[in-house]
């Protein structure tokens, strides 16, 4: 039964991913001006990982088998990291204006994002196979 939950959480979360990088990102930069489309961005990530961290650790905590729990529990670190390492770095990047840093943490912000999204996406398929 919590293994259920533990899919529904894992569910949402796809949602809001791809809700935020279909619609949301999008958007904001081509209706916000500059400058409040950036301040936008810096006050929405670290909430973003943060609740997707926390809601991934609670996924993580009542998931159906141990390699689901090992795969949860990398991606809810990586949200950490994310919140909690790599977002300031890439916002004192953008701040020092230096371009080359800034491109490289965001492509990997974007690529541990995607990966993650994968991976819950990869889990939906397989608890759906096996019910």
């Amino acid at each position: 039964m919590l293994s259920h939950l533990s899919d529904l959480i894992v569910a949402a979360n796809v949602g809001i991913m791809l809700f935020f990088s279909v619609a949301v990102a999008p958007t904001i930069f081509v209706v916000l001006p500059q400058e409040w489309a950036s301040a936008y961005v810096r006050s929405f990530f670290p909430k973003y990982y943060l609740f997707l961290g926390l809601t991934t650790a609670a996924a993580t905590a009542i998931a159906a088998t141990p390699l689901l729990q090992i795969g949860l529990a990398i991606c809810a670190i990586l949200f950490f990291f994310s919140r909690f390492w790599l977002t300031a770095r890439v916002n004192r990047a953008r701040d020092d204006k230096q371009a080359g840093v800034f491109k490289m943490l965001h492509f990997l912000s974007v690529a541990l994002n995607m990966l993650q999204l994968v991976f819950f996406i990869w889990v939906l398929v397989i608890t759906v196979r096996a019910a």
